[in-house]
């Protein structure tokens, strides 16, 4: 709840949005993200933003959770972050947000980590080290349902990602639930078993940039410009020649990894490379369940508000309907500027 009044306090601070040719968007480390690093680094960013007579930071936050923190407080415009995490820190915050661009989901990127235990069950009465209410809970949640186990069988420990690596080489420390690359670091550790991974729930867990929806009504020049940046980066480091092995070793290099590390996390996540297939999955009735159930999750731990009287309190829009409030949409899933991409209409 402290995180919830944090932003709750914060949205009040975002300014009124209007028209304007500067923006900031940040990003912070993972598989499915590590391209906006890059299409800054490389000039891609600068050279869409150009075409549309605009200017664009990318900014990289070590933690994951506090640049969501800041987007919702107004210090960007955009901003990586998951399904869930969209939905329960801008959404619950107040800020009407839309997934600019779904650019993956997780299939293995995300695990249940043992020390010295090789069965998700005998987590039971252990202390589990994670980012709690984020898509980490998540996960664990929906393992635990798959063993006939609830979070009361444990003990949750809060743990920031940028702590989680350190925390795992202690002693103390036996169970933890976490991402790449963080994830494949702490699983090359001793005594370490993946017990339960994201591949489990395929579709599930959902990797995005997030757009102020004011920011971006009053300027589509932004949308199209990142949008396009975004699909000349897939291009590029999905091709099997040397410019795309180069783009992957430079993102594995920023992870903390190599061109093979950075591979093999690419080989657990379904991205979508071309635009065409990202809006066919925006589109897909599959995404409202999925929302459905992430929403149920959230409404269980709390997280969309102390006034929520239900899992449906804040609107979901999809292209296949609106779970929940249509009174009161704050997250929407908007396939339009991936739609002008996929037709080369940029």
């Amino acid at each position: 709840m402290k995180r919830l009044v944090l932003v709750l306090v914060l949205s009040l601070l975002v300014p009124s949005t209007y028209a304007r040719d500067s923006f900031k968007v940040a990003w912070s480390i993972y598989v499915g993200w590590m391209p906006w690093g890059y299409a800054a680094d490389q000039g891609i960013v600068k050279k869409w933003a150009d075409k549309y007579d605009i200017d664009i930071e990318v900014v990289q936050i070590n933690d994951y959770i506090e640049s969501i923190n800041q987007y919702t407080a107004g210090g960007f415009d955009a901003c990586v972050m998951t399904n869930m995490d969209a939905l329960t820190i801008p959404a619950a915050g107040g800020v009407d947000s839309t997934a600019l661009i779904v650019g993956d989901f997780s299939n293995g990127n995300d695990g249940v980590i043992l020390k010295g235990k090789d069965s998700l069950k005998d987590i039971a009465g252990q202390k589990v080290n994670l980012v709690e209410l984020s898509v980490s809970h998540y996960l664990l949640a929906r393992g635990l349902e798959s063993v006939g186990l609830k979070e009361s069988d444990l003990t949750v420990v809060n743990t920031s990602d940028a702590d989680m690596v350190a925390a795992y080489a202690t002693d103390d420390v036996t169970a933890v639930v976490t991402w790449n690359p963080l994830l494949s670091e702490i699983e090359a550790m001793p005594r370490s078993n993946k017990v339960f991974d994201s591949s489990e729930i395929p579709g599930e867990i959902i990797d995005m940039l997030v757009i102020n929806s004011e920011t971006l009504a009053a300027n589509p020049k932004l949308a199209k410009a990142l949008v396009g940046a975004w699909y000349e980066t897939m291009a590029v480091m999905s091709g099997q020649d040397e410019a795309g092995a180069a783009a992957r070793t430079a993102m594995g290099a920023a992870s903390g990894t190599d061109l093979a590390g950075y591979e093999a996390q690419l080989a657990s996540t379904k991205m979508f490379f071309q635009a065409k297939d990202a809006v066919e999955f925006t589109n897909s009735a599959a995404l409202k369940e999925t929302m459905k159930s992430v929403a149920e999750f959230s409404f269980d731990h709390g997280l969309l508000g102390e006034g929520a009287p239900d899992a449906g309190f804040i609107g979901i829009e999809t292209p296949s309907g609106i779970y929940g409030n249509p009174g009161s949409v704050k997250l929407r899933f908007n396939p339009e500027y991936m739609q002008l991409a996929a037709d080369d209409k940029l």
